[in-house]
């Protein structure tokens, strides 16, 4: 295949070229943590830093499957659930950053790679193709509970170990955040209007 594309790497570019296709060594594997002065321990922010990765994994499959169902949208309802999905789907994207730059400030490495998160993640895969509206209702609310659960453990972490601005993210942010995506996608599914 390089022979194919050989053009692509002739030149020096003079001073100002990149540095393409460098491979660099991994300075900091899963799980390990960088010393950072934060007055938490290091047993404290790696405890921390395992519960939010394992949000931030099953929040980033939320986030997928909200924009797979915002896309595969159908009926009635469409223009409404489309634009709450997307709506949704935004607003779980700004969590997922929120929580990995905390486990970052604490001194570890958020999960990113969808293949890693893919071994990380609790929330059960869908399938590949488009399912009826309520059952794609249903499913994010399953996700939406899972993520809740791990949230509410982790809360009660943060709160024993003194982790507060964890604590603080995770009952202010993320786990209010949750709550009302719920109270909107579950008043989809009653019969009655």
């Amino acid at each position: 295949m390089r022979e194919r594309y050989q053009h692509l790497f002739e030149g020096d570019g003079g001073g100002s070229q990149p540095m393409l296709h460098e491979l660099g060594i991994e300075i900091q594997d899963f799980g390990a943590m960088r010393l950072l002065p934060i007055a938490l321990s290091n047993e404290v922010r790696a405890e921390s830093c395992q519960a939010l990765n394992r949000i931030l994994a099953d929040s980033q499959i939320l986030y997928s499957l909200y924009k797979k169902h915002h896309w595969l949208m159908r009926g009635l309802t469409f223009y409404q659930l489309h634009l709450l999905l997307d709506k949704h789907a935004e607003e779980q994207l700004e969590l997922i950053d929120m929580i990995a730059e905390r486990v970052q400030t604490l001194g570890g490495v958020a999960v990113g790679d969808p293949r890693h998160v893919a071994e990380i993640t609790t929330v059960p895969r869908p399938p590949n193709g488009a399912e009826e509206v309520f059952a794609m209702l249903s499913r994010l609310l399953e996700a939406h509970e899972i993520v809740i659960a791990k949230v509410r453990d982790a809360i009660e972490a943060t709160d024993r170990s003194g982790d507060a601005g964890t604590n603080d993210i995770l009952v202010s942010d993320v786990l209010r955040r949750n709550e009302l995506q719920v109270w909107f996608i579950a008043e989809h599914l009653v019969d009655q209007p």
